[in-house]
């Protein structure tokens, strides 16, 4: 591999993935702003010309203030990489891990690395989520987080981050350096291991964390909800309401947890919109899910593809040129696996990103075939009432492009999805 070659394949690669995200999601606004002025027809007598109106000024809102993060995220990953930040960082760290006692030096110049690299990475980020949270949302009648709030739920993830990520990092780089030449077999089944254990005490460790859960009240839902589950062969620990309404007026449902520790989770701005009808019917959606094993698919489809980054970092971190073709210089006298790690982990996205529409057909396949099931379980009708309501609560736009949504959109656009649940 020559470190020229692959500066120049990562340098092109960043490139076009850019543009093309600028050129998708330049088509999007020009779409939606073009389609902003009427409902269109298959809505005309289920939306208001208002609520159309207030979705593309939302979603162009949004999208404007994408190309602008899309711009800084490319200089900040062209600044870590070709442009030394990262080189800069990792001398640094590693000049600093000398203060420490030298049986710690190695794995305090890691972790070190990888823990100032993670702050600064948040750090950057902190502007714009400030921005979307308080101003974009905030302007559109979405957000109801406090400052006080915001930085509380900041300082509980980074709280969570070092309480649970570390270990697992310090546990990864020893196996880097003291498992031997299979040792991305051995860190590949201690990450699917720890993402099960994320899995299963999610519900009740982590999420109380950052919103209250309480039971169900609501007996004619819950009686409902409970017939529905029976008939789909479906077992849940129990059915809560999350305060969603704390930081936001977006409405949803979910299945947290895993194997016996499932839950049905509604947000209590979801049950204020839908009636007991409709919201049996966006269940019988999530179920669908269940039924047809994608939740399944999707845990196997993860493990095959960190099987597969584990085993390409393995190779790649024996390799001088994978350091120097992305700005920086391995170490001689110290271990390399934390730098070999945030360097696939800068590079990898860049690459893969051109997969997204793939992955997002196979998405949208899903979302058809659970929208059957829940057509079959429930109601069509009641579903489309509902994902109508969604719609304009969230204010999705009823007009993107149909590239851009092609290429990104996990569910399918409105129109679709609804013309689907009456033919179907």
């Amino acid at each position: 591999m020559s470190p020229l070659l692959l500066s120049l394949a990562f340098a092109a690669a960043l490139a076009a993935s850019t543009l093309v995200k600028f050129w998708l999601s330049s088509r999007q606004i020009r779409h939606v702003a073009a389609h902003r002025g009427q409902v269109p027809a298959a809505f005309a007598g289920s939306v208001t010309l208002v609520a159309h109106q207030k979705a593309a000024d939302y979603t162009v809102a949004r999208s404007r203030f994408g190309l602008l993060a899309l711009a800084f995220n490319a200089a900040v990953l062209l600044g870590w990489t070709l442009l030394g930040g990262l080189n800069a960082l990792n001398s640094w760290a590693l000049e600093a891990s000398r203060m420490l006692p030298e049986a710690w030096q190695g794995m305090g110049y890691q972790l070190g690395l990888v823990a100032v690299f993670v702050l600064a990475g948040s750090l950057l980020d902190l502007p714009w989520e400030l921005w979307s949270t308080f101003r974009i949302e905030q302007a559109f009648g979405f957000n109801r987080t406090t400052l006080k709030l915001f930085f509380a739920d900041m300082a509980k993830g980074l709280a969570v981050g070092v309480l649970m990520g570390m270990p697992i990092v310090a546990f990864i780089l020893w196996l880097m350096g003291a498992a031997g030449p299979l040792w991305w077999l051995w860190a590949w089944g201690a990450w699917m291991g720890f993402n099960l254990l994320i899995m299963v005490i999610y519900p009740t460790v982590i999420a109380p964390l950052f919103n209250k859960f309480e039971p169900l009240t609501d007996l004619a839902l819950k009686d409902r909800v409970e017939k529905l589950m029976a008939r789909c062969g479906f077992a849940a620990k129990g059915l809560f309401v999350m305060d969603g309404s704390r930081r936001s007026a977006h409405g949803n449902a979910y299945f947290s947890g895993f194997g016996p520790a499932k839950r049905v989770v509604f947000f209590d701005t979801l049950l204020t919109k839908l009636n007991g009808s409709e919201v049996e019917a966006v269940l019988a959606h999530e179920l669908g899910h269940f039924k047809h094993k994608h939740i399944t698919k999707r845990i196997v489809l993860m493990f095959a593809m960190s099987l597969a980054g584990f085993a390409l970092l393995g190779w790649l971190a024996q390799q001088p040129a994978f350091y120097l073709g992305l700005g920086a210089t391995p170490n001689l006298d110290a271990p390399n696996d934390a730098l070999a790690l945030i360097l696939f982990l800068l590079a990898g996205p860049v690459f893969g990103f051109f997969v997204t529409p793939l992955a997002s057909h196979f998405s949208r396949r899903d979302e058809f075939q659970a929208d059957a099931y829940a057509r079959a379980q429930a109601s069509g009708a009641d579903l489309s009432s509902a994902l109508l309501k969604l719609h304009e609560d969230n204010a999705g736009t009823l007009t993107p492009d149909p590239v851009y949504a092609r290429f990104y959109y996990s569910h399918p656009p409105a129109a679709e999805r609804l013309a689907a649940l009456g033919a179907s």
